[in-house]
């Protein structure tokens, strides 16, 4: 992330501007109307009215114009880490943050708001500051200066600064040091939980698996009990699951391999904190570890090899639901793949809106394996197997990767362009070479060298013709008698 020095609205500021996934502005803040333990009431508000009650019962309307600007900037920032780092939610709480001085910020329900803070907060409270090439709200503690003294921003501290003449981002740097930044017109939405609806297991592919890969990588620098996962690629595989267990252990989670909302949380409670996001000495989330990899809802519109593995599973279990009708698999999502997904969703009792999120993804995820594993082991002796469910890729390890291995050693001698492979039932950098050697001689529509459910029936494919011409002699009925 570039960081450039320009004006913001006259004030001097260094702007942080990036199009990639960053954090946005809340439509509303919960704020507990006590310390976090207390049993009292909780009340949720536009947040541009929360920033402005809390400035108008922590600073002066009558202090310098700078100084209110420095202290709302520090204000809002402050409201913003909390919301961002889930920092009450990852711990049980239903609430954003307090009104407990001691621990959050001034908040008085109903209070008279002043005139001038209420245009100031109206024009800041959509912005934050950042610091360094971190992209989270930087966690910008302060005290009063008066009767309590911290190692953050002084606010009584700010009105002498300001009157030698110093501008809102010079007042922020004196507090927090000269790699500051200040991201500003950022993005308002309605936020929700962060914890995935469906839990996240073995076989699953999507942006919060790399969530948790990150997290989880992270966490074993501290804890490392927890073995590494060695892409985080967003695909759950026997690596995601081994680290998930043994953090489950450690934090006393049952220890299922499962991620659902318990582990989400409690993943994101130790990443905070190994992290130190909540802390003056913050390490920062870099852009990368939150960069998007997966296009997440399929639509209308939609292509490419996530449309194809859509239209495989749809095709596979056309053949054992009347209902759904089999797609050309093309990787576009056109009227056709519409159709069927409206048919799988009517089918599996879903609203038919022919959109595929997550619900409908697991559900005709979760039929597929279910009629994989019910087919009988003798069906499959003389070909190969269907995808099993498990996307394979490096630090895969165990008897979906021998099957793997040896159905590309196999291929390696009709086709010399397909490097063999040692048969050891772990997937490191030399089963990798042998599926992306694979995926750019046959064309598929994924060459990364990850086997997905295209991948994997390319492959099966191209094993059964093979092995098929192995069989049968010259002047021999390549098929079976249908009686």
């Amino acid at each position: 992330m570039s960081l450039t020095r320009a004006p913001v609205k006259g004030f001097g500021v260094r702007v942080m501007n990036n199009p990639a996934v960053l954090p946005v502005i809340p439509e509303y803040i919960t704020v507990h109307l006590g310390r976090p333990t207390e049993p009292a009431r909780n009340v949720t508000i536009p947040f541009l009215d929360y920033v402005a009650n809390v400035a108008s019962s922590e600073i002066y309307p009558t202090w310098p114009e700078n100084a209110l600007r420095a202290n709302i900037y520090a204000q809002v920032s402050f409201a913003l880490n909390r919301i961002y780092t889930e920092f009450y939610r990852s711990r049980g709480y239903d609430f954003d943050i307090t009104n407990s001085t001691a621990i959050d910020q001034a908040f008085v329900e109903g209070r008279e708001v002043f005139q001038n803070i209420r245009e100031l907060a109206s024009e800041l409270f959509d912005s934050y500051v950042t610091r360094g090439g971190s992209i989270e709200p930087y966690f910008t503690q302060y005290c009063d200066g008066d009767r309590v003294q911290c190692e953050g921003l002084s606010q009584w501290g700010t009105v002498p600064l300001a009157e030698q003449g110093l501008t809102p981002y010079e007042i922020l740097q004196y507090y927090y040091g000269d790699d500051i930044g200040i991201r500003s017109d950022v993005p308002i939405a309605n936020l929700s939980p962060s914890a995935p609806e469906i839990p996240l297991r073995q076989g699953a592919a999507n942006n919060d698996v790399r969530t948790i890969q990150i997290r989880l990588n992270r966490i074993s620098k501290n804890y490392p009990a927890i073995p590494k996962i060695v892409r985080t690629d967003g695909r759950f595989g026997d690596d995601t699951e081994a680290a998930v267990r043994a953090f489950q252990e450690i934090v006393g989670i049952d220890t299922d391999g499962v991620v659902g909302k318990a582990t989400w949380y409690a993943i994101l409670f130790f990443y905070n904190a190994v992290k130190r996001l909540n802390e003056l000495d913050s390490e920062g989330i870099a852009l990368q570890e939150v960069t998007q990899q997966f296009p997440g809802v399929l639509s209308s519109g939609s292509s490419g090899n996530a449309v194809e593995n859509l239209q495989f599973y749809i095709n596979y279990i056309s053949n054992f639901y009347p209902s759904i009708p089999s797609v050309e698999r093309d990787g576009i999502y056109g009227p056709s793949t519409a159709d069927a997904v409206r048919q799988v969703q009517l089918t599996f009792g879903l609203t038919p809106d022919g959109v595929v999120g997550a619900r409908t993804w697991n559900a005709l995820y979760n039929a597929y394996l279910g009629i994989v594993s019910t087919i009988p082991l003798e069906y499959t002796e003389a070909s190969g197997v269907p995808f099993p469910g498990v996307i394979l890729r490096v630090g895969s390890e165990g008897e979906d990767v021998v099957l793997l291995q040896r159905y590309l050693n196999r291929i390696s001698q009709n086709y010399p362009e397909i490097p063999a492979v040692n048969v050891t039932g772990y997937f490191g950098n030399q089963t990798e070479a042998a599926v992306l050697a694979f995926q750019q001689f046959f064309g598929t529509s994924a060459q990364n060298g990850i086997v997905d459910a295209v991948t994997w029936d390319a492959i099966v494919d191209i094993f059964d013709d093979v092995t098929g011409a192995d069989s049968v002699h010259e002047g021999q009925y390549p098929g079976y008698p249908v009686e």
